[in-house]
């Protein structure tokens, strides 16, 4: 039997839809963010509006993530997507492309300002080169800080390779909170005010934690020491660490027992202090490099995949870091 629809009976069905487009306060934006520090930096951008979606939950790793029905759904109904790129979430390369074709994609290594660091060569190293910090200005600008500053081109670093780890710069991160501030107040001009206040009040408060680390790092700052990935390159150039060495260059490259001897012998000869392991990888390289060495052991990680998400993330992540290695660097330890 044919189903018949009166004028009556539709009136709820259109009034309903009529609110849906016309209804007095516009739906938060769906937003999506690909790992903690990125979701954690966005959850401030967006807070009094709404909270973006976070895809590798807890102690997961960006390498190798392998993507859920959830993310999928996520991904569908996003209207922003934040992720760093290429390279570093490579899961989310051919979701993006299927699924995510109506958002607004923001590769954040490609936003305005943010310096990009080549990738380093080799598992092992013993010199940072401190000069390149600072080049490639596009434009002056002046931090939250009111400091003179520059903003970078980074498109040799992207054509060439880059550390996708750009949030573990502090500076970096200034200049992502204002790239996520001017996407989502393009998207959701309602509620563009919030969304640059809660920038600024952001810039301030990576300013001041910036601050604070140089200040607790400063005593330990030419101790060396070696990480279990090559992860924390924008963190030591930016404190001046002496980082000589990773165990490997990715989690997912298992080194050999040649790299191994290796980094065992640059511990010795460089009388490096600690070896760090991270909570999402299995430590055992960690101990296999340092058993019969003078090296102590630590913990770093730099996704904070221990810590409750949201807007205290990234300040708390930080601290972590700069907590650890003060801790296992120090003579008293």
């Amino acid at each position: 039997m044919r189903n018949t629809f009166s004028l009556p009976m539709l009136m709820p069905v259109l009034a309903a839809a009529w609110l849906g487009v016309v209804g007095p306060a516009a739906a938060e934006p769906n937003v999506v963010a690909s790992i903690k520090p990125i979701h954690s930096l966005a959850a401030g951008v967006m807070e009094g509006v709404g909270t973006p979606t976070l895809l590798v939950e807890g102690a997961g790793s960006a390498h190798g993530y392998a993507m859920r029905p959830s993310d999928a759904r996520a991904l569908a109904r996003a209207d922003v997507v934040f992720w760093v790129g290429e390279g570093l979430e490579t899961y989310m390369v051919g979701p993006l492309a299927e699924l995510a074709g109506n958002a607004r994609v923001v590769a954040l290594a490609e936003a305005r300002g943010v310096a990009l660091l080549p990738l380093r060569e080799g598992i092992a190293w013993e010199v940072h080169d401190h000069e390149h910090h600072g080049e490639a200005a596009d434009e002056d600008h002046h931090d939250a800080d009111g400091h003179h500053g520059e903003a970078h081109d980074n498109t040799d670093h992207r054509r060439a390779g880059y550390d996708a780890h750009i949030w573990l710069d502090p500076d970096n991160a200034r200049w992502i909170v204002a790239a996520m501030a001017e996407t989502l107040s393009e998207v959701d001009p309602e509620n563009a005010e919030v969304y640059r206040a809660n920038a600024d009040r952001l810039a301030g408060r990576i300013a001041i934690l910036d601050r604070e680390l140089a200040a607790r790092l400063a005593p330990v700052d030419d101790i060396p020491y070696v990480v279990f990935h090559d992860a924390y390159q924008y963190f030591e150039d930016h404190y001046d660490l002496a980082a000589v060495g990773s165990i490997t260059l990715s989690p997912e490259l298992a080194p050999g027992a040649h790299r191994l001897r290796e980094i065992r012998e640059k511990i010795v000869t460089l009388r490096a202090r600690c070896v760090f392991s991270e909570p999402q990888f299995e430590p055992a390289l960690v101990e296999t490099v340092r058993k019969g060495t003078a090296a102590r052991t630590g913990v770093l990680d730099p996704l904070g995949g221990a810590l409750e998400d949201g807007p205290d993330l990234y300040f708390e992540l930080m601290r972590s870091l700069a907590g650890s290695l003060r801790a296992c660097l120090s003579e008293s330890s």
